[in-house]
């Protein structure tokens, strides 16, 4: 299993990519500023970190340079995360010697997508860290890979947005999501939307799944699940 750190000081961002990569089969760490990473690291060298440039006291950038300059961390890889989405932040992140830089608001699937790729790229993605291939779910399979989704063995087609509102509900059944929760993943976590377009895509997902459209469940008052 890949350890991952996180060094970001909004409470609930920390929370929400804590939440996404532990869901994903990582083991997370996560810390408000650079000192807790500091003495994470003299225990475990993660495989990677996630790292805020906005942080009280010591910058994301200033913890970056000291992080390449320790033998123990130099060759760790680093996504910078930022509210600031200019060319010059980008710049000065990569510059420091980041591997990768998302500015939010991001999507999370984008997010888990970027921190497996970078894993990829230094060769360490760890076998229990992958994405499963293919879902399935009473009579629904989705291949993954090949992005088809079937319904009783035959070809389902759907949007991104639907496809990827299925993937999210039969990638961990029984878990109830709030409409809120869903708008967060798959729109990205400062997207402002009515609530009823959640509905709305449920709705037409259910119809183009025909009689297989009953796996996802309306969860009264709170949200959906896949079951």
């Amino acid at each position: 299993m890949n350890t991952i750190y996180i060094v970001e000081d909004d409470s609930e961002i920390r929370e929400m990519e804590a939440y996404a990569l532990k869901s994903s089969g990582f083991d997370v760490n996560a810390f408000d500023c650079g000192k807790g990473l500091d003495e994470a690291v003299k225990t475990c060298v993660p495989d990677l970190i996630i790292l805020d440039i906005m942080l009280p006291g010591e910058d994301g950038l200033s913890i970056l340079r000291r992080l390449r300059a320790q033998d123990a961390t130099k060759s760790v890889p680093v996504i910078m995360i930022t509210a600031k989405g200019s060319e010059i932040e980008k710049v000065k992140g990569l510059d420091a010697g980041a591997d990768d830089y998302i500015a939010k608001p991001f999507g999370i699937l984008e997010f888990i997508s970027r921190v497996k790729a970078l894993l990829r790229r230094a060769g360490t993605l760890k076998a229990d860290s992958e994405e499963q291939t293919s879902l399935s779910l009473g009579g629904v399979c989705i291949d993954m890979g090949k992005r088809i989704v079937t319904a009783d063995g035959g070809n389902v087609e759907l949007t991104y947005k639907e496809y990827e509102l299925l993937k999210l509900l039969m990638s961990q059944p029984g878990l109830v999501y709030s409409r809120q929760q869903i708008l967060e993943k798959i729109w990205g976590i400062d997207f402002k939307m009515d609530t009823r377009t959640v509905d709305m895509h449920i709705k037409t997902l259910r119809q183009k799944l025909g009689e297989q459209g009953s796996i996802i469940q309306t969860v009264r008052n709170v949200g959906y699940k896949a079951q």
